[in-house]
């Protein structure tokens, strides 16, 4: 039986504030999976890991230094995902990881700020006055939308907003904050597949 989760992901630079700053965001998004995991007395925990080598090289580690936890990392995919997520990363990043199953490994695809755009109206809530939606494709999955127009989209659309153009350290925390998951699920297979997995592991 599972009684903790530990989650490694990418992202929130070097130093400690960004990173935790990161963490609330992640946390806010994963709300429904910490209250499901609560009714169960499992504990969950997010690691905020800076680059996605270090994000690999902490699972690994997690893998030996916690085996009774469901261990999970999460990375961008960086680009198109055409094979399971493990074998994805083995063939992009030479990551090798045969001992552990697929469950363990999860996407974001082709990289967070697709999740972003899958939530049109959580953008538009957040940025306000002068968001552009035009540029944000019309995709119903955002995964097919490709990594440099998920970003230049990301780029036009906030622009000429107060808060301006988008910036991943100052915006990304707040945004996971207010995008929909049930909304994002929808739009994003890979997100789906996450949020079944560790729903099914507290299960």
């Amino acid at each position: 039986m599972v009684t903790e989760i530990r989650i490694y992901i990418e992202g929130g630079g070097e130093s400690r504030s960004t990173k935790d700053e990161l963490r609330g965001g992640y946390r806010a998004f994963l709300q429904e999976i910490y209250d499901l995991a609560s009714t169960k007395r499992i504990r969950c925990r997010i690691v905020m890991c800076g680059g996605r080598n270090s994000a690999f090289d902490d699972f690994k580690t997690a893998i030996q230094s916690h085996p009774q936890s469901f261990n999970v990392l999460l990375v961008d995919a960086e680009a198109p995902v055409l094979l399971t997520p493990w074998a994805h990363l083995q063939q992009r990043d030479g990551w090798i990881s045969s001992s552990v199953p697929d469950n363990h490994c999860h996407l974001m695809v082709q990289l967070l700020e697709a999740w972003f755009l899958a939530d049109k109206d959580a953008l538009k809530s957040y940025y306000g006055q002068g968001f552009n939606s035009n540029p944000i494709p019309g995709n119903p999955n955002v995964e097919q939308i490709a990594k440099a127009t998920v970003a230049s989209a990301m780029g036009i659309a906030t622009r000429n907003t107060q808060k301006g153009e988008y910036r991943k350290i100052r915006d990304a925390s707040r945004l996971l904050e207010r995008i929909s998951p049930a909304v994002v699920r929808v739009k994003s297979p890979h997100c789906d597949r996450l949020f079944t997995e560790l729903s099914e592991q507290i299960q």
